[in-house]
Formats: structure tokens, sequence, C-alpha cells
């Protein structure tokens, strides 16, 4: 059943990255990650309501706190990130570095949660890794508009790392608790820390220039990441986080597809060959 959630995570996954593109493309990233986590917290709180696992919060332990703390942290800090890499960057090239996290996430589930380096895990590392790299390849740049527009690689990475701390981190936060309560309490982090970014960098006012096409692509795309959410930590609550996180990440797929027939990305021969590389990886992974 866990496989089941994950591919449903990959699913709405696939779609938050093209609705946020579109919600994002006159305004400001961070202003717009602080609104879409509104969007997220309003969801995940109905979810948990629904549930009624909001009795146990009183029972969460100090660990479970802290790591679920850490863990939202680390997922504003990823979507901060991602946010702005998408902002100024191609879908299909800004995505799948992020989706490289899947790699960082497996050596870290090896090393701290004990979950052991297969032959086959080995061979969707470099699989996964060897694809990303071709995906990511640029023609030479010719102009200083294009030069400025590569800083969106190094928030693409910046991303992918801490969107592979998120895992392990929420992982070992919601051993022994909801999935959901934990999806809710870890929002309220990323909330909290979006708002502070967005007052810090004095971007509040722009809020009021916001049209009506970017709400609504803002909220629906915060729609989509509560459900993702939702799927990724039960799927990752009673899943291995190193099989979870590579399913989640097939969501490249999906962006992909809607990249090209909505915003006319085109993949050249070696971004296929990679993409080709990064679902044998993943796919692997199954076996």
């Amino acid at each position: 059943m866990w496989i089941l959630f994950a591919f449903g995570s990959a699913l709405f996954a696939g779609l938050t990255a093209i609705l946020a593109k579109v919600g994002i493309k006159n305004t400001d990233s961070n202003v717009a990650t602080a609104l879409r986590t509104i969007v997220v917290l309003l969801f995940s709180w109905i979810m948990v309501f629904i549930s009624g696992s909001y009795s146990d919060i009183g029972n969460l332990t100090s660990k479970t706190w802290t790591f679920l703390v850490l863990s939202g942290l680390s997922t504003g800090a990823s979507w901060l990130c991602y946010f702005r890499a998408l902002q100024i960057g191609d879908i299909n090239k800004v995505t799948p570095i992020d989706k490289s996290s899947t790699i960082i996430t497996m050596i870290l589930a090896g090393i701290f949660l004990g979950e052991g380096f297969s032959s086959i895990k080995c061979f969707a590392i470099a699989a996964i890794g060897f694809g990303t790299f071709l995906m990511i390849q640029r023609k030479t740049l010719t102009t200083k508009l294009q030069t400025k527009k590569c800083s969106w690689m190094f928030y693409a990475f910046a991303s992918a790392i801490f969107a592979s701390l998120t895992s392990i981190l929420g992982k070992i936060g919601i051993e022994g608790i909801d999935s959901t309560l934990g999806t809710a309490i870890r929002t309220v982090v990323v909330l909290i820390m979006a708002w502070l970014v967005v007052f810090i960098t004095k971007r509040q006012n722009t809020i009021k220039d916001i049209d009506s096409k970017s709400w609504l692509f803002l909220i629906l795309s915060g729609f989509a990441t509560g459900a993702s959410w939702l799927c990724y930590y039960r799927a990752l609550q009673t899943g291995e986080a190193s099989i979870v996180v590579p399913i989640d990440k097939l969501s490249l797929l999906i962006t992909i597809a809607f990249s090209y027939f909505i915003f006319h990305e085109k993949l050249t021969r070696k971004a296929m060959i990679g993409l080709i590389c990064i679902v044998v990886g993943t796919f692997s992974l199954l076996l």
C-alpha cells in the first residue's frame, strides 16, 4: 500500500511544479512560497481533524518534536530555493537537479537509518546521477541575460540538499505518530520560516500587486503540495526511505511532460537519454 501512496505523491508533486511555475511568473518567489504554505497548512490541518489524530499531540516526545521542527526548517529552505530556481530557470532543467536529492537521500538513509547499500541501489545511484548530469547540460551561453540566469543552478542544487535532509529528518520525526499530524506540524514550521524571509527581505508590500491568475495557480499549487505531502509521509511512515523517495521523484516525468505542452520547453537528445537513465535507475529500486 505504501508504494501506491508514493506514486500518488509523485503525481501531485509533478502538478505542483507546473502550477507553481505559472503562479510565480509575476510574483516574488519568496512571497509565493509563503502564500502557498498557508494553503498547505489549512489543507493539512483539515486532514488532521478529519482523521482525529489531533488528540495525539500531547503524547509527542521531545525527540519527535525536535526532528519534526528540523524537518520543517529543511523543507522551508528547500522550497525557498526551489521556487526561486523555477522563477529564473527552465522547469526541465531545474526539476532534474531538485530530484537528484534521491541520491543524497539513499546515501544518508544507508548511513543513518541502516537501510543498507545493495547492488541495485548502487546501480540506481549511478544511473540517476549520470542521468541528472546529462539533463542539466546547457548550450554555450552567449548573452549577459543567459549568464545571469545561471544562478538558477545554485538554487536548484541547494533545494536538492535541503530536500534530502527533509526526508531523513522527517522519517525519524514521524516514527510512532500519525503521518498526517506530523505533516501538519512540519507545515507550521515552514509557514513561520517562509514569512520571516518575506519580512526580512521586505517583500510583503508586493502582495497587493499579485493578479488574479497568479492567485489561482498559487492556491492550486498549494493544494497539490498538500496532497503530495500527505501521500509522501504516509508512504514514508511504513516504507523504506531509500525507495519511497525515488518513486516520489518520478514526478519528474509529469513535470517535464507538462513543461513541453504548456511552456514548450523541449528536451535535447542528450537530455532525453538522461531522463531515461533517471527513470531506469528509479524503477530498478522496485525490483
